[in-house]
């Protein structure tokens, strides 16, 4: 996926509606998860995404400052994130217990 021509979001869209249910793409475009749940607005929410699963059973939610993650708006107006992470290594980081 080219994400050049992608609109990059505000950090005022940075919010839980506009983020929950996003696509979080690692690299070489491999999808690595996606926000579950978001923590907060802005650079310094916290953004809960779920890596692993299959049909979002299994999943393990992780916790990611948001600041780690490109947040864009694709041609269609969907919601996705880049990030320097591996699922593998999404996957080895603690377990987000909600609280």
């Amino acid at each position: 996926m080219d994400h050049s021509n992608h609109v990059r979001l505000s950090a005022a869209e940075l919010t839980p509606s506009v983020l929950e249910g996003a696509t979080i793409y690692g690299s070489n475009d491999h999808k690595v998860g996606h926000v579950s749940h978001v923590h907060g607005s802005g650079a310094s929410s916290q953004v809960i995404v779920d890596v692993g699963g299959f049909l979002g059973l299994g999943a393990k939610p992780v916790a990611v400052p948001a600041a780690d993650l490109q947040f864009m708006r694709d041609e269609d107006g969907d919601i996705h994130a880049l990030t320097t992470w591996t699922k593998d290594q999404l996957e080895k980081m603690p377990e987000h217990h909600h609280h």
